[in-house]
C-alpha cells in the first residue's frame, strides 16, 4: 500500500512537471504510465458525487465517493501539486536560457508517448488510422493559426480580472488531461500562462483558489464525457488522442523561437544536439512505458491479493 502511494506521488509529480510546460500534457504521462483510463475513471467518480451532493442526494453522493480510488488519487494529486510548487521558478528559467534543448526533449517525449498510445488501441483497423491522421492534421493546422506566441506575448493579458482565472482553469484543466494538448499552451494562447506563473511564484492564494474552482466545475463536466466515450467508443478514442498528440508536436519544433511559437523554421545552431536530446527522451518513453506497465500489473495483482 505504501509503495503503490509513493509510486502515485512520483507519477503526480512528473505529471505536475509537464502540465507546467506549454505543449506537453499531463494527460500525455498518464498515457505513458498506464493510469490514464483509470485517472479518468476516478475523476468521473467524483465528479458525479459532487454532482449528487449539490442536488442533496447523501445516499448518492456516498455511493460514487466510494468509487474513487484515493490510495490513488489523492497521492497523485500531491505529487502534481509539488511539482507546480517545486519546478515552476526551474522550468521558467530553463525554457527561457534553452528553449530549443527543452522543445527537443518535449519534442521527443510526445514523439514516444504517440507509440505508447497507438498500442493501446487493441483493434487497430484502417479506420482508426484515418481518426488519427485526420484529427493530427487539424490540430496541426489549428495551432498554425497562433504562429506568433512567442515568448514576448505570453504575457499579453496584464492585470487580468479574477473570472478570467476562473475561465482559465475550466478550460485549462480540460487540455490537461487530454494526451497531447497541454495545459499550459491553452494558457499561452488566451494571454494567461505569465499572470498564472506570477500567482504562483508570488504565493497569491486568492488568484491561485479562483483558478482552482474554474478547473475543479472543467474537470467536473469534461471528465463525465471522456469517461463515457472511452467506456462506449475505446479505441476510436484513444485514436483521435493519438491525432491530438501527433499534430500538437508542430507547438515543440526547437526552430526557430522553442517551445512558445508554432512556427516551423528551419534547423540551426547545433542540430546534433537536439535530434540527440529528441531521440534520447523518445526512448525514455518507451522504457519507462513498458517499466510502469509492469509495476500497475504488479499494484493491480497485490490488490487483487489483499
Amino acid at each position: 500500500m505504501i509503495r503503490s502511494a509513493l509510486l502515485s506521488v512520483v507519477r503526480g509529480f512528473v505529471m505536475g512537471a509537464a502540465d507546467i510546460v506549454p505543449g506537453v500534457s499531463g494527460g500525455t504521462i498518464a498515457l505513458i504510465f498506464g493510469i490514464y483510463e483509470r485517472l479518468i475513471a476516478s475523476i468521473k467518480a467524483g465528479s458525479s458525487a459532487l454532482g449528487h451532493f449539490l442536488k442533496a442526494d447523501i445516499a448518492g453522493f456516498k455511493r460514487w465517493m466510494a468509487r474513487v480510488e484515493w490510495l490513488f488519487i489523492v497521492p497523485l494529486g500531491i505529487g502534481i501539486l509539488a511539482a507546480v510548487v517545486a519546478l515552476a521558478h526551474i522550468l521558467e528559467s530553463l525554457l527561457e536560457e534553452q528553449p530549443v534543448v527543452m522543445a527537443a526533449l518535449f519534442l521527443g517525449l510526445v514523439g514516444g508517448s504517440i507509440v505508447v498510445a497507438w498500442a493501446l488501441v487493441k483493434a487497430q483497423e484502417a479506420k482508426h488510422v484515418w481518426i488519427a491522421v485526420t484529427v493530427g492534421f487539424a490540430v496541426f493546422i489549428a495551432l498554425g493559426l497562433r504562429g506568433g506566441a512567442t515568448e514576448d506575448t505570453v504575457g499579453q493579458i496584464s492585470d487580468p480580472q479574477l473570472w478570467a482565472f476562473f475561465l482559465a482553469g475550466a478550460l485549462a484543466i480540460c487540455a490537461m488531461i487530454l494526451p497531447g494538448i497541454s495545459g499550459s499552451f491553452i494558457l499561452v494562447l488566451l494571454g494567461m500562462y505569465a499572470p498564472l506563473l506570477t500567482a504562483v511564484t508570488s504565493a497569491d492564494v486568492l488568484v491561485l483558489a479562483v483558478f482552482m474552482i474554474g478547473a475543479v466545475v472543467g474537470l467536473a463536466v469534461f471528465s463525465q464525457v471522456l469517461h463515457r466515450a472511452l467506456t462506449l467508443h475505446h479505441d476510436t478514442v484513444i485514436a483521435a488522442l493519438v491525432g491530438l498528440m501527433a499534430g500538437s508536436l508542430r507547438v515543440l519544433w526547437p526552430w526557430p523561437e522553442g517551445v512558445f511559437s508554432t512556427s516551423i523554421g528551419r534547423p540551426e545552431g547545433d542540430v546534433l544536439q537536439a535530434i540527440l536530446v529528441a531521440g534520447a527522451a523518445f526512448l525514455v518513453v518507451i522504457v519507462v512505458a513498458r517499466f510502469a506497465q509492469r509495476l500497475e500489473a504488479d499494484d493491480h495483482r497485490a490488490s487483487s491479493a489483499a
